[in-house]
């Protein structure tokens, strides 16, 4: 059943919405934007850039496939766990090949639309929506090269965070917009992505012991840890805040006033607490009994926050403060923390993982339909000059 998430102040903001963006990073200027620009040009012009966005998202959605498949537990990589197959170097090569596509794909999906006239606010709605899926998507899968063992991972606790600092890591992207009207592209995005992808073919390559190695305690987990984590503080939390005050200072921002202008960061701030509190007191310790769950739980709840943020940021209008999905999250934690209803925890997170999965499929297919219908135009297709 149809229903239209988008109020009549979400459109009229749509109408008035202008791309504004600015990308400073290296590796993208001086690198991936000339070889997007050049490949490009081999792609029809009647290829819609959606389809192109899509076709992107399904080749990051078969990675996470693929090691749910043959990995689902995370032990294949974990000389802890012999009695577990390792994973073949082709599935690590197809990861890393698939990635550089859909990265690619990415990447090409604006100039596509530049090239066929169509740009406009449904893309790059469809376009950041998709990223914030991916965004839980890809920690996940790269997980599998190290397993969850101690001798050279980390547990799936400490997962839990390198997850939520990429997730931020993206967010913080569009809470900066929110609140300057400038998406200011991160330079850790390329240099990550890029280095996600030479893991995967690394591995591929020489298999995924190549990145099980130890410094004395220190494990290749850890040091993957504290790259994202300083990447993080250094490039990303500075510059963000940096921009927000300069946008007050100079007032070239939105001017929001104080309540309206940290709104975003409530929902998924409630979140954050939330999911912490249940895998902390969990009573059958949830997330290391089934981590794969609970990650495709915390990316999907996250993307849904993430995108009614880029309709709030990108309509000029007031981002929501909590959240709809997060109600029947804060029912399992009720029952399984408080109520202490341990065997009903594995099954509710299930239920939790089914629900939240179609209610974010539904919201997101409705806006699609909802803004094509508004705008007269076709989410995968170009439409041709006399329609």
């Amino acid at each position: 059943m149809e229903r239209e998430y988008l109020t009549k102040e979400h459109l009229i903001g749509f109408d008035n919405y202008k791309y504004s963006c600015k990308d400073t990073g290296v590796l993208s200027i001086y690198v991936m934007h000339p070889f997007w620009n050049w490949l490009v040009q081999f792609f029809p012009r009647s290829i819609a850039p959606n389809l192109l966005t899509f076709t992107g998202f399904l080749f990051t959605v078969v990675i996470y496939l693929l090691f749910a498949v043959l990995d689902y537990n995370f032990y294949s990589s974990d000389i802890d766990h012999p009695e577990v197959n390792p994973l073949p170097k082709w599935t690590f090569m197809t990861a890393g090949i698939f990635l550089f596509i859909a990265y690619t794909l990415d990447g090409i999906d604006g100039k596509q639309a530049r090239r066929t006239g169509t740009s406009g606010p449904l893309g790059e709605l469809f376009d950041h929506g998709l990223d914030s899926y991916t965004t839980g998507l890809i920690p996940v899968a790269l997980y599998s090269i190290f397993g969850r063992g101690l001798t050279y991972s980390i547990p799936p606790y400490r997962m839990f965070f390198i997850m939520w600092n990429v997730m931020m890591n993206f967010y913080l992207s569009h809470f900066e917009k929110y609140n300057t009207g400038v998406l200011f592209l991160p330079w850790a995005y390329d240099f990550s992505m890029w280095g996600i992808i030479l893991y995967f073919l690394t591995a591929g390559y020489g298999g995924y012991e190549i990145w099980q190695f130890r410094f004395g305690d220190i494990t290749t987990g850890h040091i993957v840890e504290v790259i994202l984590l300083i990447s993080s503080l250094l490039s990303n939390v500075p510059i963000v805040t940096k921009n927000i005050y300069l946008s007050y200072k100079n007032k070239s921002g939105k001017m929001r006033k104080f309540s309206d202008a940290i709104r975003p960061l409530l929902s998924v701030g409630i979140f954050f607490i939330l999911t912490l509190v249940w895998i902390s007191y969990s009573p059958t310790n949830i997330l290391d009994r089934e981590p794969r769950a609970f990650f495709l739980l915390l990316g999907t709840v996250f993307s849904n926050i993430s995108c009614r943020l880029i309709v709030a940021q990108m309509s000029n209008t007031t981002c929501e403060v909590f959240n709809l999905l997060m109600i029947p999250v804060l029912l399992v934690v009720i029952i399984t923390v408080i109520l202490q209803w341990a065997s009903l925890e594995l099954f509710l997170l299930y239920c939790l993982c089914i629900f939240t999965t179609v209610a974010h499929i539904h919201y997101g297919t409705c806006v699609v339909r909802q803004m094509c219908r508004h705008f007269r135009v076709n989410c995968f297709t170009i439409k041709k000059q006399s329609e």
